[in-house]
């Protein structure tokens, strides 16, 4: 019985090797309009989905578990299945499944339709084979081929001096943060003796500090920062759109979350660095801030979805910091299909944008408005917080989620002054406070149903220290600031040095091209 139940749990292990098959397809067939080879793939990515639909049902049938290692000497393949790599598998094969289907219409009579297809099933292959590893050499492995599959994909187009120049520098952080990752993956054997990750994290939970955990969760934390371009290290994530549209689809939904699925995995080792967490918590939110503030000032849809990638993704980074993991694992499925969507609906979403008619006079708040709007926003946050402590209990209630949920109810807040100002109608008025209930229950009920979810297998978010308040009250006070900046725009959107911001906020304030200026000619396209 023991054998069949670990042969059960090899059953996720197929769906990379479905994809792995139809990429070899297609390196054999490259060319224009390649014969079978757009059907097999898609027919591989639909199986690949199928896979996950049934991995998750088996997860829910017999629970979490592991296929044993195919191998030895804690070197080989296995699957681990549980909450997160379940949730994982089905999101990127959802993800990648729409994105091969997308690629088989918009590479239609491409000349190398049938490598690009090759080596978008490798990427799909190598992302899926990382979000179930069971051990850290399957985990290391697949996290440098995805890196490789990307690379090739970015350089589809390889005439492009913009795509040469962001794969070039993508490459160096990738390889930094590989080597971190390889670093960190010896640390941890030596600290705990295997290689099994589920073995590893339950001995990180009954273990004390020690030098060499905390320097694995440093290392962990730089691969991390590197994979999820983290400020200052996010120039080439906004220069990839060099790259055909579902380059960017996948990269932007599923590829970059591998910072944050790698966080969320070695949660307990992570829980032994609180110094480790405070860094990711103050890159997070600076880079959150600034890819949102950054993001206003693009004109192109495609670069204004780079930078919302890189405010996302600084996001997430912030709940790791605060050791808000279930919600961390959250965030990641709902920007992985939010993103998705918009990069392969943005051709759409300009001709959209093209045929609106402009409106009229539009109602602009004033201090009072906006003043009232966060008190009323606020209010209404703590109140169905309130009502959620009450009905579900106050332990699932950490500070650092009342102060990371404050965050978000801001952004309704802005909604909230445009229906409170004079000119505004009753019924945008009454739609915006329903906005804003529905926000703050919404966020309520997700995050208990994450952590119902994730109960027993991520940690709980410990209580916070002196430290972790200091960084809690920073970011409530920034996004704070920045969403009332925001609110007010239009009264202070024709002084001289709100066009002088908006211009350097264009530029991203010029990190990425000193970025380029300390690299010098290694970041500099290959001369044809």
């Amino acid at each position: 019985m023991q054998g069949f139940a670990l042969s059960l749990y090899l059953l996720p292990l197929s769906a990379p090797f479905l994809l792995l098959a139809a990429a070899a397809l297609g390196f054999v067939r490259n060319g224009r309009r390649p014969a079978l080879v757009p059907v097999v793939a898609e027919g591989a990515a639909s199986g690949a989905l199928l896979i996950a639909l049934a991995s998750v049902v088996l997860l829910i049938l017999r629970g979490a578990g592991d296929s044993g290692l195919i191998g030895r000497d804690g070197i080989g393949l296995s699957a681990r299945l549980d909450a997160v790599s379940a949730t994982m598998l089905l999101l990127v094969a959802f993800v990648g499944w729409i994105v091969v289907r997308y690629a088989r219409t918009y590479l239609d009579g491409e000349a190398r339709q049938g490598r690009f297809i090759g080596w978008l099933c490798a990427a799909l292959a190598a992302v899926l084979l990382l979000v179930q590893s069971g051990n850290l050499v399957q985990l290391v492995a697949a996290w440098i081929a995805t890196s490789v599959a990307l690379d090739r994909l970015l350089l589809f187009y390889p005439e492009r001096v913009a795509a040469q120049r962001a794969a070039r520098k993508k490459r160096l952080f990738s390889t930094v943060g590989a080597l971190a990752l390889v670093g960190a993956a010896v640390l941890i054997c030596m600290s705990f003796g295997t290689t099994d990750i589920a073995t590893i994290n339950a001995l990180a939970r009954a273990s004390a500090p020690s030098w060499p955990a905390t320097a694995a969760a440093a290392l962990l934390a730089l691969a991390a920062v590197l994979k999820s371009a983290q400020f200052p290290t996010h120039g080439w994530l906004t220069e990839v759109m060099e790259a055909p549209t579902p380059v960017s689809a996948l990269l932007h939904a599923g590829v970059i979350n591998a910072g944050g699925f790698l966080l969320i995995r070695f949660a307990d080792v992570m829980l032994l660095a609180p110094g480790v967490l405070a860094v990711l918590a103050m890159v997070g939110g600076f880079t959150a801030l600034f890819g949102a503030l950054v993001m206003l000032t693009q004109p192109a849809v495609k670069t204004s979805l780079a930078w919302s990638t890189v405010a996302q993704m600084g996001f997430m980074i912030l709940q790791c910091g605060l050791a808000l993991f279930p919600l961390a694992l959250l965030h990641i499925v709902a920007h992985s299909l939010y993103k998705a969507h918009a990069f392969l609906a943005s051709g759409g979403a300009v001709e959209q944008v093209a045929a609106i008619r402009r409106p009229g006079p539009v109602a602009v708040a004033d201090g009072s408005a906006v003043g009232r709007a966060f008190l009323i926003a606020l209010v209404i946050y703590a109140g169905i917080g309130a009502a959620f402590g009450i009905a579900f209990g106050s332990e699932h209630k950490s500070p650092q989620a009342l102060a990371l949920g404050a965050i978000l109810i801001f952004g309704v807040a802005y909604l909230l002054a445009q229906g409170l100002a004079d000119a505004a109608p009753r019924p945008l008025t009454r739609k915006t406070a329903i906005y804003a209930s529905a926000a703050a229950v919404g966020y309520f009920a997700l995050q208990t149903a994450a952590e119902w979810l994730t109960a027993g297998l991520l940690p709980t978010t410990p209580a916070p220290g002196r430290l972790e308040w200091t960084l809690m009250a920073l970011a409530v006070l920034s996004f704070g600031l920045v969403a009332v900046a925001q609110a007010l725009l239009p009264l202070w959107a024709s002084h001289p040095a709100a066009a002088g911001l908006r211009v350097h906020l264009s530029n991203g304030l010029y990190a990425n091209a000193t970025i380029d200026r300390i690299l010098g000619g290694w970041s500099a396209p290959k001369a044809s």
